[in-house]
């Protein structure tokens, strides 16, 4: 690897900055002072230092982050707030993306990450990555709801995958439920509730796969996956 892109990829800066640090001669290899940016470095075996601080090389960074309503699940937006725009500059990478998208107005666990691979594995229609949600709903869910969820229900002309619909709660005419999809269809948990006859009001993402929203992580805020979320993540 080049010796500038491992220092953009160790967070020094862009590739057009680490290369005026490495001019000034602020970076050592092997305790050698290196002014060539072009310099192939090893990340594995090369001690590569700024200023005596000795750098590390991550190739992949997984982050777990409380959406808000109102932020869009986008890289960038010319007219509204995206959730990289939640990113301190200090963490913000330009690779990094959201994994799948929720709604402008929905709140809950979204994946930041610079993995493709473990994205489309995340993502593919054939793995069946369970999806779940908390939402409250403007009427009454039944056992009938419930029933249906189960046998899918047709939008679009095709029936959706089974799902599961959990009522939680049901006070006058408002109902709290959790729904596991096993798909991630167009607006997929309001328009499956629509189709019984009611509306959803709030939602809320509180898992994928193995990761769950973290409790104690306000709206917002985001941070780092520990390595057991990662593993349970991968599956």
């Amino acid at each position: 690897m080049r010796l500038d892109k491992f220092l953009a990829e160790a967070g020094l800066g862009s590739r057009k900055e680490v290369k005026q640090l490495i001019k000034k001669g602020q970076i050592t290899v092997n305790q050698q002072i290196e002014k060539s940016d072009k310099k192939q470095v090893d990340p594995e075996k090369d001690r590569i230092e700024y200023r005596g601080e000795l750098l590390h090389y991550q190739e992949f960074y997984y982050y777990v982050l409380h959406k808000p309503a109102g932020v869009v699940s986008a890289t960038e937006d010319q007219r509204d707030q995206t959730v990289m725009d939640l990113f301190s500059a200090k963490d913000y990478r330009s690779d990094l993306f959201p994994v799948g998208r929720l709604d402008k107005d929905t709140e809950g666990l979204l994946l930041i990450t610079n993995d493709g691979k473990l994205a489309h594995e995340l993502l593919s229609p054939k793995k069946h990555v369970e999806k779940e949600y908390f939402a409250e709903v403007s009427g009454v869910m039944t056992d009938e709801d419930q029933q249906k969820f189960t046998e899918g229900i047709f939008l679009d002309g095709e029936r959706t995958l089974p799902a599961e619909l959990s009522i939680d709660e049901v006070t006058g005419e408002t109902s709290k439920v959790r729904i596991i999809l096993h798909e991630g269809k167009f607006h997929q948990v309001k328009r499956m509730v629509k189709s019984c006859g009611k509306e959803v009001t709030y939602l809320k993402r509180i898992r994928m796969g193995g990761l769950t929203l973290p409790q104690d992580l306000a709206k917002g805020k985001y941070r780092l996956l520990t390595e057991d979320e990662l593993r349970r993540l991968k599956g």
